[in-house]
């Protein structure tokens, strides 16, 4: 049994299915609506961004420790 989930910008029912191509949306119509919702910053991600900073610091700190151990020979040929 597909899996049917309400389109966040209308609530109208929507399969979540391969025949749905604007899940989950209904419509082209209400996956526009709600990226135009996006780009006037009506909707917002409610996490503090200084954490995701942390984060990426983190991250970058790891890569470079990473290709620091890598020999270059693949870089030579």
């Amino acid at each position: 049994m597909p899996t049917v989930v309400n389109c966040p910008t209308c609530k109208e029912k929507v399969e979540w299915s391969e025949q749905s191509p604007y899940r989950p949306f209904c419509s082209k119509r209400c996956q526009l609506i709600d990226l135009g919702e996006w780009s006037f910053e009506n909707n917002k991600i409610s996490s503090p961004i200084t954490s995701a900073n942390e984060l990426n610091q983190d991250m970058i700190e790891d890569i470079e420790a990473m290709l620091a151990k890598n020999d270059d020979s693949f870089f030579k040929e």
